[in-house]
């Protein structure tokens, strides 16, 4: 099983559903951050977003796969109890800069002090 369990196994969620619409909204904004953060960086790093139920209720992530080092992830979780369960602006800059920020750093930190990509 190793955490490969869906969240469809009978567990319910207090959250409350979002719309169509909402749904629709939040994955065209998890994919605005995709493209930013694909923007910010070069072209070996593969970005990609989720919309997925997990057992606490709507779950949002977006994530880095860097060239060398770790995936790196953010996190976000609609609430549902507002109309508007859109990223605003400038969270949506604040996660595509942190995420690229973060990734990068997962490279240069696979490499030692003395080393760079480029010197390979």
């Amino acid at each position: 099983m190793y955490g490969n369990l869906s969240g469809g196994n009978g567990v319910t969620s207090d959250e409350p559903a979002l719309t169509p619409d909402q749904r629709r909204e939040l994955r065209r904004d998890l994919a605005s951050v995709a493209a930013r953060t694909r923007e910010l960086l070069p072209g070996d790093f593969v970005v990609g977003s989720e919309l997925r139920s997990g057992t606490s209720g709507l779950e949002a992530t977006i994530a880095v796969q860097p060239p060398v080092g770790s995936i790196v992830s953010a996190g976000y979780a609609p609430t549902g109890e507002d109309e508007d369960v859109s990223i605003a602006d400038d969270e949506r800059e604040d996660l595509a800069m942190g995420l690229a920020a973060s990734a990068a750093l997962q490279v240069k930190q696979s490499f030692p002090d003395d080393e760079s990509p480029a010197a390979q």
